[in-house]
């Protein structure tokens, strides 16, 4: 067996314990005692980008916001799909993954905060969300619309925060959520708001067939009539 490798440990703004490590040949970041996520299982987050940007198609410059560095998977994908003109802003409140990603995660997913596309916002992306005209927005901040790793993410869903997100579109611009597990209840919160909705179960090794199944809420929110 490899040895663990404990390589930082820190708190999240609510004072839980996050721990970084390196095990069994992957990374992996634990908050409170729970798998957050792992450089092993990452094909769902990368899967985000791709379905926004075939909803997207046709759209030139698009202006997109990753909610989440995570361990750059959704943001490597975002680049890569989404176009040499686009713009892309990433917001992550946790400093130290911002660091990770600059040192131990960098070679991972090929250091994305590199591409001179990406402007990184080092806070909550909510205080991003509100600057309004995104094509394209993608959150992976939580394990679902109830499992939050931080208490405030809870405003992001329910029926005001789908119309906060809602208001932040551009006519025709999509919004996909990762989450661990389906949500009825955050489905027909995403409908009142006037999003029209879809749920994708992908796999979280991907091609490989093997490991749970993630779930993406792809929502869109209809494009303006025609005068």
């Amino acid at each position: 067996m490899k040895p663990r490798r404990v390589i930082d440990r820190t708190e999240t703004p609510d004072g839980e314990p996050v721990e970084f490590a390196f095990e069994a040949g992957r990374y992996v970041l634990r908050v409170a005692g729970a798998t957050l996520m792992t450089s092993a299982t990452h094909a769902s987050e990368q899967e985000i980008a791709k379905v926004a940007a075939d909803r997207l198609e046709g759209v030139a410059a698009p202006r997109v916001l990753v909610g989440g560095l995570g361990m750059g998977f959704t943001l490597r994908a975002a680049l890569d799909v989404f176009g040499d003109d686009a713009e892309i802003t990433v917001a992550e409140i946790l400093a130290p993954l911002v660091r990770y990603n600059r040192g131990e995660l960098g070679d991972v997913a090929q250091r994305p905060l590199d591409d001179p596309r990406v402007t990184l916002y080092r806070g909550d992306v909510r205080e991003r969300i509100s600057h309004g005209d995104w094509d394209a927005i993608l959150l992976d901040v939580d394990n679902g619309p109830d499992a939050f790793t931080l208490r405030d993410n809870a405003s992001l869903y329910g029926v005001r925060g789908s119309r906060k997100l809602v208001k932040a579109l551009r006519p025709g611009g999509v919004l996909v959520v990762w989450s661990a597990y389906p949500s009825p209840d955050y489905e027909r919160s995403l409908r009142r708001a006037g999003l029209e909705v879809k749920t994708e179960r992908i796999r979280a090794r991907g091609k490989v067939q093997k490991g749970g199944l993630h779930v993406l809420f792809v929502a869109q929110k209809p494009k303006a009539r025609a005068a």
